[in-house]
């Protein structure tokens, strides 16, 4: 398929399936699986896991637009391509950079959260040295980049799967936790939890940003993006289940390290 800048002639597609899936499943499953569980049980209570679906549903409505638009425009670049080539060149731009704003944020409150759980006392410069280090990574290479997403993926999978089995297993999870008869948090702590939530699977934008980069981009983008956001939604409601029995909403609450302390 043809587009107006014909930059996909210029890439190399060296991405699969799996390729793309570990990209985005590792982009998802970050900062947020480890840290958002503490401030979300805040405003949603119990109803938390309403809050982790409704979060869910947003994110795969969002998904669904962004597969099909990069299977229309199979280039690198995401939302600013999207923008420029359906609105114009300023709507591109303005999407561009809120693209890179948003994504600097984010990556500052990841690198922040794993300085937090490694070694709080050095936070600061241990997350900048973690930001240095993966843009180092990233420059060499999309196939080392993405061979290194796939070795943290089955890291962090690992750690999550003993949380959850530890969790749900252990003599500390209290079922009654989960209840939602009680503790309405109200519409606004409902969707505010909701969108706390959101923030933990926004990384499957970075799948389509591989328009350029994979192979047979109309089909593999929004499969990888479908197979990516149905696990890490598993995963994220494995892990919010263990965290919401054992700890309950107050003490999740509380949390600095909610992960840790379940």
């Amino acid at each position: 398929m043809t587009t107006s800048s014909g930059s996909q002639a210029r890439s190399s597609r060296v991405l699969g399936t799996a390729d793309a899936v570990a990209v985005g499943a590792s982009a998802m499953i970050g900062a947020g699986v480890f840290a958002v569980f503490a401030p979300a049980p805040d405003e949603a209570g119990a109803w938390l896991w309403v809050a982790l679906l409704i979060a869910a549903v947003v994110a795969y409505c969002n998904a669904t637009s962004s597969a099909r638009l990069a299977a229309r425009h199979p280039e690198s670049g995401g939302t600013y391509v999207y923008g420029r080539e359906r609105l114009g060149e300023l709507w591109g731009y303005i999407a561009g950079w809120a693209f890179i704003v948003g994504k600097a944020a984010s990556c500052a409150a990841m690198a922040l959260t794993f300085a937090a759980y490694t070694a709080p006392e050095w936070s600061r410069p241990l997350a900048v040295a973690a930001v240095v280090a993966l843009t180092a990574v990233n420059y060499l290479g999309l196939r080392i980049s993405a061979g290194l997403a796939r070795l943290l993926l089955a890291g962090e999978l690992a750690v999550l799967a003993a949380v959850g089995a530890v969790g749900l297993g252990g003599g500390e999870a209290d079922p009654g936790h989960l209840a939602v008869t009680s503790h309405w948090p109200g519409f606004f702590g409902l969707l505010g939890a909701a969108g706390m939530l959101f923030f933990a699977f926004a990384g499957y934008a970075r799948i389509a940003t591989l328009g350029g980069e994979v192979r047979d981009p109309a089909t593999t983008i929004p499969r990888a993006i479908a197979i990516a956001l149905a696990g890490v939604f598993t995963v994220y409601l494995l892990v919010g289940t263990a965290a919401l029995t054992v700890l309950g909403h107050g003490r999740l609450a509380d949390s600095h390290a909610p992960l840790t302390d379940t």
